[in-house]
């Protein structure tokens, strides 16, 4: 485990594995366990870097949070890194990523699903006070159930009880209820700009079984690239990544080791 001081004073953790070029992982709204099974993928090309978000796992954490604080502690993580690097970023990471690649230099951008909301949803989210209103009632369980619920089913799955029961996560990612529910209130307050400046390749992904929110997202997120490649995977939910790596992985090893990479927009 290695660290690094982000601009605020926190210190932010990050794993680090292999030897190449840099690659960075930007896991979203559970821990960055989500990328371990990812990791050996990539590790024997890259030098994988895993930072951990601000307030989970080793990484410190501050009173206050704002998107900019994430943006921050990222940047913080690429001037210790070696080399210009890649990024990858899933949900909330996957915001991260875009922010971050507005402002700061890096090879490629890679996001699954990103964590951006338009339109009637935007307008609409309540889901950091719904979380809040269980949280101050006692009920973090319940809080995060309302989470996974709506973020990765889209407010639609028949037994999320038995669900859960397979999911590796659960329960441990009960411990980061509050710290889920602040990093939704910076996805609520953020406003996808009419125009995306990335000085970089931009490749985007989604899940045709992901939630709705996320894929209108995203596919605003590509209208406001200048040049953008998009891919969605057939029958892929918002686990992306985990959910189907073999598919995911080598679409994704074909963008970041080529120099061009033409891809398709469906099928996969």
């Amino acid at each position: 485990m290695q660290t690094v001081i982000s601009a605020d004073g926190t210190r932010i953790a990050y794993e680090q594995y292999g030897e190449g070029p840099p690659l960075i992982l930007l896991h979203g709204g559970s821990s960055p366990e989500y990328w371990k099974p990812i990791v050996p993928h990539f590790a024997e090309d890259y030098t994988v870097v895993v930072p951990h978000r601000r307030g989970v796992g080793e990484s410190g954490d501050s009173d206050e949070y704002r998107l900019e604080r994430g943006v921050e502690d990222v940047r913080a993580v690429i001037d210790a890194v070696e080399g210009t690097p890649l990024l990858f970023g899933h949900s909330f990471g996957g915001l991260l990523a875009i922010e971050v690649a507005r402002k700061a230099s890096v090879q490629k951008l890679i996001a699954y699903e990103p964590a951006i909301l338009v339109d009637d949803y935007r307008d609409q989210a309540d889901l950091a006070a719904q979380m809040q209103e269980r949280i101050n009632d006692g009920d973090r369980r319940e809080a995060m159930k309302f989470y996974i619920r709506e973020v990765m089913h889209g407010g639609e799955i028949d037994d999320l009880e038995s669900w859960l029961a397979e999911w590796p996560p659960w329960p441990e990612i009960v411990a980061l209820t509050e710290n889920i529910a602040r990093i939704n209130r910076a996805i609520e307050q953020y406003q996808l700009p009419d125009a995306l400046e990335i000085d970089a390749p931009v490749l985007l992904l989604t899940g045709t079984a992901g939630p709705p929110h996320l894929r209108d997202g995203i596919r605003a997120v590509d209208a406001a690239l200048s040049s953008s490649q998009f891919v969605e995977f057939d029958d892929v939910g918002h686990g992306g990544p985990t959910e189907a790596p073999e598919r995911i992985i080598a679409k994704v090893r074909g963008f970041i080791d080529e120099e061009e990479t033409p891809v398709p927009e469906s099928g996969y």
